[in-house]
């Protein structure tokens, strides 16, 4: 199943194929009556805690109204209220060979351990997402601001100290991701979080769609020019080991969504760039364009 938010905080059922095209079949009427029952406060997303008492009803209703071409609604972030927004960072080899290269000739791209077991897993701002109508408001135009394409995992229930061989089983779906970044010698979580720097999209596919999120097509082209063009299965800790790592440390609860890393090919975008993000058939299409941040506004 397909599931995304559009328009006002809607909720929809995504439903057709890349050759018929897509349409969005509203549901709101259900994401009403779970978060009617599951207070905000509590540490996880309604929807996402919901999915397993709340698939059926989803499908059944997204058949019984009817469906509007998804080009035609805004889509929003595919989930509401994560409680965490983690990312991996250093996670294929080929973009840790391209940063030491941009250190070597100098560049100020911070000073953290090429290896993920020593860098850590780092965190972002919830304030920082948005999903692919809201576009990316460059607020440091001067600066280097660079894509970085990644497979987002998103946690479907709670758990901590998560075996290796148990951790895709505390997975709810994934969904395509940018994790956005301005250079420089601040911390990265902090160059990280601005506003619009976590982009979401365009859907969120639960993990029985998904046959081996280790085995999954990742690209990305900015006005067309490929950029970034791997597989997931050159993660170097692929998506259980992630969910091991970041359980070894904190409580993961369902709606927490897990950067799993980029692979190289980072570079710079600005103002006006439309940067489009692919893994077809599984994944979709994120695209959403680059804008100038106005002073006082997001």
């Amino acid at each position: 199943m397909k599931l995304c938010r559009f328009n006002n905080d809607r909720l929809g059922v995504v439903l057709g194929t890349p050759a018929a095209g897509y349409t969005v079949h509203d549901i709101t009427k259900l994401q009403d009556e779970i978060r009617a029952k599951a207070p905000y406060a509590t540490y996880a997303d309604a929807v996402i805690a919901a999915l397993p008492e709340y698939r059926g009803r989803m499908e059944k209703m997204a058949t019984e109204v009817a469906g509007t071409p998804i080009a035609s609604v805004k889509l929003l972030s595919p989930v509401a209220r994560p409680p965490k927004n983690i990312a991996a960072p250093t996670n294929y080899a080929a973009h840790i060979a391209e940063m030491q290269l941009r250190r070597d000739q100098g560049m100020n791209i911070g000073k953290h351990s090429p290896k993920i077991k020593e860098a850590g897993i780092f965190l972002k701002s919830n304030t920082s997402i948005v999903g692919p109508s809201e576009g990316i408001a460059i607020r440091f135009p001067e600066r280097r601001n660079e894509h970085e394409a990644e497979l987002v995992a998103i946690i479907g229930k709670k758990g901590t100290d998560i075996p290796i061989e148990k951790g895709l089983d505390y997975i709810a779906g994934y969904c395509l991701g940018l994790d956005m970044t301005t250079r420089g010698p601040e911390d990265r979580s902090f160059r990280k979080s601005i506003d619009g720097y976590s982009v979401l999209g365009p859907w969120f596919v639960t993990a029985d769609e998904i046959k081996d999120p280790n085995n999954l097509p990742l690209k990305l082209d900015v006005n067309g020019e490929v950029r970034q063009n791997t597989n997931t299965s050159d993660l170097i800790y692929n998506v259980q080991k992630l969910i091991e790592f970041a359980s070894s440390f904190y409580t993961l609860y369902p709606g927490d969504v897990y950067y799993t890393g980029t692979p190289e090919g980072v570079a710079p975008v600005v103002p006006g760039d439309w940067i489009r993000v692919v893994s077809d058939p599984a994944l979709g299409e994120l695209k959403i364009q680059c804008r100038a941040h106005v002073a006082g506004l997001s």
